[in-house]
């Protein structure tokens, strides 16, 4: 039997939307496997700064997509995105904010713990 996915704090991995459905396997989890190349493993809010970013580095993310079932994203929304992305809208001062119980521990191949923290909602 598989274990438990962990997040980056060590504990089970939350969910991290239903609404929209988010995660490489569209289960609302940041989990992750060796099929999930981009590693979507990082849960997000999104910010308008953060889309802007994103939309200009070539992944527009707020655009509707109706036949891929996808609305686009929103200021408020969270999402699992891909931890490589994050550390690079880090390290260029638009990170968005994270939800360290729903990030999955891989995140972690990409991202550093401290920073994550420094954006982490939940913490307390």
């Amino acid at each position: 039997m598989k274990s438990p996915s962990r997040n980056v704090l060590g504990g089970a991995l939350a969910d991290c939307s239903l609404d929209p459905v988010t995660g490489f396997f569209r289960d609302g989890c940041c989990n992750t496997s060796d099929e999930d190349g981009g590693s979507h493993t990082v849960c997000c809010v999104m910010t308008e700064g953060f889309l802007a970013f994103s939309r200009r580095r070539g992944n527009d993310l707020s655009t509707p997509r109706p036949e891929f079932g996808f609305r686009g994203l929103r200021p408020g929304d969270r999402w699992c995105l891909c931890a490589p992305r994050w550390t690079e809208a880090y390290e260029a001062g638009e990170a968005p904010l994270v939800v360290l119980s729903a990030t999955h521990e891989g995140a972690l191949e990409h991202c550093d713990l401290e920073a994550l923290r420094r954006h982490g909602i939940d913490l307390n």
